[in-house]
């Protein structure tokens, strides 16, 4: 399988043209994956866009791609939102890459309750910053022609304004519904990922009473870590992607 790269500003470019990619990207081409001058790669513009062609020029600053093929893939009808709560130590963070690897369409960092964790001032850019890194790398390993958002940490009173325009699934191992037995009606499904101590009654209260449902998976339970993308997995299944 070539090895792909994410160039934000290839949109335009066609068959037979030459696409340039510089900075760290280019850095990580020529040093890291060790591409070499007429090696087949796929380049994307995370938005849909892929082209596949053939390196002319590799160096660390800039490598040159000859494009061969162009194909336009579109957007999900119903897109899977992870609403993950900040966790300690690295728990969201290996979320988030699984979670984008099975095929997130966007992340919303969760600043719930009982989250240890706090994105507070500079440190929510940051946070944002750091979960949108690990998106995009995980993006190019799973070879995805998008790559999925990521939101500004949200609070829980933000998260049940989603309700208004999507269906929220609030991950409870002490509800009777399984997430199995969901099945689109045309909303996007917003999974709600509580943190290690679970989710406080008042929000679970909060997000029933914008239009929550209550969803579980299996009879056990299971870490904030693996409960998205696990869910994920499930949701992928009842949308026929899988």
């Amino acid at each position: 399988m070539a090895l792909h790269f994410v160039v934000p500003d290839c949109t335009d470019a066609a068959i037979g043209e030459l696409v340039r990619f510089t900075g760290a990207e280019a850095k990580h081409a020529s040093l890291v994956r060790r591409v070499r001058v007429g090696e087949t790669v796929t380049i994307g513009d995370g938005r849909g866009v892929w082209l596949e062609g053939a390196a002319e020029d590799v160096t660390a600053s800039q490598v040159s791609v000859r494009i061969t093929e162009r194909r336009v893939h579109d957007g999900p009808e119903t897109r899977i939102v992870l609403a993950q709560a900040l966790a300690k130590g690295d728990r969201d963070e290996l979320a988030v890459q699984a979670a984008c690897e099975l095929g997130v369409d966007e992340v919303i960092p969760w600043q719930a309750a009982r989250s240890v964790s706090r994105w507070e001032g500079p440190k929510a850019a940051k946070g944002r910053e750091r979960w949108a890194a690990i998106v995009r790398e995980a993006a190019k390993q799973a070879h995805r022609a998008w790559v999925p958002d990521v939101s500004a940490v949200q609070s829980t009173a933000q998260l049940a304004e989603r309700a208004a325009h999507a269906r929220l699934l609030v991950l409870d191992p002490w509800t009777e519904t399984p997430l199995t037995g969901i099945r689109p009606d045309g909303r996007d499904l917003v999974l709600v990922v509580g943190p290690e101590g679970g989710i406080a009654p008042d929000e679970l209260e909060r997000l029933e009473a914008a239009g929550a449902e209550r969803v579980r998976l299996g009879d056990t339970v299971l870490r904030t870590s693996t409960a998205g993308p696990a869910a994920i997995a499930v949701l992928s299944a009842n949308l026929g992607r899988w």
